[in-house]
């Protein structure tokens, strides 16, 4: 990840919002409904340029395709990998036996795509040209965008192990060490193709409240640490400054009262592999925790901050987001900060929690507070 040393370059999570159109086509496929996916494949295709091109117009620095042609971050492995079949358990979530309330609101914004498979055998590579398609999709549309530096999103194999179930392979960590194998084959090819690639990992964050609630914090890191050392067998290949991970305590707008602090899993995450770490900063939750950087030493890491939250419908004011910037510049110094967005906003496909435009219009916030941070900083 590069840095412009007299201003904060712009970059976000990786989902955006897609187009009716193709979320139409979306569902179709899902229900088995599409006979033909040339006009599926077409509509990604198109949705990828438009998103492309908006992201750099806005000033955004570093963009992708906006996960245009997937359901969600992590299913989409399930329909590229064998040993994916039946139906995974439903993930606990103890907010929602907390508060009911809230939990039936939950429900009524949930996506249409709901589908969560379980690892029923071995698993490997079924169809990596779906793999080299996105590839050579984002790379027609980065080409006529004129966009300099772009990034890709792959779910990590922590991140696969927590969302589709382990109904085969002895242990959690022969599970997860498959996985890595695996999936190095995907970020090797998205490093090769001279981009970015971004690892998503609420499992490190979002994992302690949800899937081991249940276990002590000690139980959690070390669990942490072994999803750690799998990104960093799976990634051995490529070089950190070619790699940046997104660590979150979840994209849905809700209590969060759970969610493990940054300060307990910090130590942990400088220990991965990619030179940058996106995680967000700007939700009532969280937006405190660039204390938890002050006394760490992050070496060469970059912190990408999120300074817009994603889970809300306000757009921040510029100055809001500069001085959420300002205050981790502060801590590590400007030229280790990027300006990010606290998770993606359009995470599931079908589930409007932020609506389209006032999406983009939030980035136009981040783009601008980047702009008066950097004024800030100079």
């Amino acid at each position: 990840m590069s840095t412009a040393g007299d201003r904060i370059r712009v970059t976000h999570t990786g989902s955006l919002p897609r187009p009716q159109p193709l979320l139409d086509l979306m569902v179709a496929k899902e229900r088995g409904e599409l006979s033909d996916r040339a006009p599926f494949e077409e509509a990604v295709r198109s949705a990828v340029r438009a998103a492309v091109r908006r992201q750099v117009d806005l000033g955004i620095d570093v963009v992708n395709d906006g996960e245009m042609g997937r359901v969600d971050y992590t299913v989409y492995v399930a329909e590229r990998l064998e040993g994916f079949g039946g139906k995974s358990a439903v993930l606990r979530n103890p907010d929602v036996e907390e508060f009911p309330e809230w939990a039936d609101l939950l429900r009524r914004m949930s996506s249409p795509f709901g589908r969560r498979p379980a690892c029923t055998g071995p698993v490997g590579w079924r169809d990596f040209g779906a793999v080299e398609r996105d590839l050579q999709t984002l790379r027609s549309a980065a080409a006529g965008a004129g966009a300099e530096e772009v990034f890709v999103t792959a779910a990590s194999p922590g991140q696969i192990a927590r969302f589709l179930e382990n109904q085969h392979y002895p242990s959690h960590e022969e599970y997860v060490f498959a996985l890595a194998g695996v999936m190095r084959r995907e970020y090797e090819a998205v490093a090769e193709a001279g981009f970015v690639l971004q690892l998503d990992c609420p499992d490190l964050a979002l994992g302690r409240h949800q899937q081991f609630s249940e276990r002590g914090l000690d139980d959690f890191r070390a669990i942490a640490h072994q999803h750690v050392e799998a990104i960093n067998e799976a990634t051995r290949n490529i070089a950190p400054e070619r790699m940046r991970m997104h660590i979150c305590w979840g994209s849905t707008e809700g209590p969060h009262h759970r969610d493990v602090p940054m300060e307990e899993i910090a130590d942990l995450l400088l220990e991965a592999r990619p030179q940058a770490l996106a995680f967000p900063a700007a939700n009532g939750r969280h937006e405190h925790e660039w204390r938890a950087w002050r006394q760490r030493d992050v070496g060469e890491k970059r912190l990408i901050v999120g300074a817009v939250d994603t889970t809300t419908n306000i757009i921040e004011h510029p100055r809001v987001v500069a001085d959420r910037l300002v205050r981790f510049a502060e801590v590590v110094g400007r030229e280790r900060v990027l300006a990010g967005t606290d998770c993606g906003l359009g995470t599931f496909a079908g589930r409007v929690q932020v609506a389209g435009e006032i999406a983009w219009r939030k980035l136009g916030a981040l783009v601008e507070g980047a702009r008066l941070a950097s004024g800030d900083l100079a």
